[in-house]
């Protein structure tokens, strides 16, 4: 069995679009899985430990477990490790630390989401909640958008935002805008992405905000309930991830991003529909994610 921290990950230099390149793949190989709803306990408020586990398609001969937690107070929060097996032989080959897969993977697929369902003349995206996976979702979308020049708005909390500009200051044809109010923040917004872990009640309770032509990324899935009953479309990753969400059985059409990938079904039909993709992140990114990494370090491919 394999130890694989960090540091080793990281010195792989994989790129944004291999990250978007594996998400791609692996929901488009989600048939072919076998992929359980993720299983989540609360030690307390709203702290949270949830197991991830997925067997990938024959081929593969791959298993694996993320456990993902959440727990105030503790530098970084969020915190996960993955267990790698051999699916024929019952094998543990890897135990990994998954927080760089957990970032990246998620960043991926929420950039993969803004490609397949934003609007086409989109050129203002909103960001609230700046930490890693933010920091991911922003490197995902300068390599998918890298011919384009758009605007940046960040929500300002303690000194995030300044630093996040910093950290993207030497894409000249990204502007960054920096607001204080929630308001301010979703104005005349194209694509407003959520990175926060944890919301209490509603991040915009003024409907009227969310203009036609909206897509709206909630990463972690908090705040945006209001948008459940009046979205005329809702996705996500997958749909028994979401079937217990309150207002499941209200949205006005739901499918599975897969499905659009795939050419099954249409996502986006005009450019006044309202967009609400739900990315939670699936157990099947994270398992073929640490399949390539195990290969790249100890099989040289």
């Amino acid at each position: 069995m394999k130890i694989v921290d960090g540091k080793q990950i990281e010195e792989l230099n994989i790129s944004p679009r291999t990250c978007i390149e594996w998400v791609t793949e692996s929901f488009l190989m989600k048939p072919e899985s076998q992929l359980p709803a993720k299983i989540s306990v609360h030690p307390s408020g709203n702290d949270f430990i949830t197991t991830m586990p997925c067997l990938l398609p024959d081929s593969y001969h791959t298993f694996g477990v993320k456990v993902v937690s959440r727990v105030q107070g503790r530098h970084p929060a969020l915190k996960s490790e993955l267990m790698l097996f051999d699916s024929i032989s019952g094998e543990l080959k890897a135990i990994m630390d998954a927080d760089w897969i957990t970032s990246m993977r998620t960043g991926a697929v929420a950039a993969l989401a803004m490609r397949t369902f934003r609007k086409p003349d989109c050129c203002v995206y909103s960001f609230i909640g700046l930490g890693n996976t933010a920091h991911a979702t922003m490197k995902c979308m300068l390599e998918q958008f890298k011919d384009e020049r758009f605007t940046v708005r960040l929500f300002r909390y303690k000194n995030q935002a300044e630093e996040f500009v910093e950290d993207f200051s030497e894409y000249t044809d990204v502007s960054f805008e920096i607001v204080d109010t929630v308001e301010e923040l979703v104005w005349n917004t194209d694509v407003l992405v959520s990175c926060i872990t944890d919301a209490k009640g509603l991040l915009v309770e003024d409907d009227t905000l969310f203009k036609p032509g909206i897509l709206v990324v909630p990463v972690h899935t908090r705040g945006f309930q209001n948008c459940d009953l009046f979205f005329d479309k809702v996705f996500a990753d997958d749909t028994d991830h979401v079937r217990g969400f309150k207002n499941f059985s209200h949205f006005r059409s739901f499918n599975e991003i897969g499905n659009v990938l795939s050419g099954k079904v249409t996502g986006r039909e005009s450019v006044d529909e309202r967009i609400l993709s739900y990315n939670i992140g699936l157990g099947l990114h994270d398992v073929y994610f640490s399949s390539h990494i195990y290969n790249r370090i100890y099989l040289g491919k």
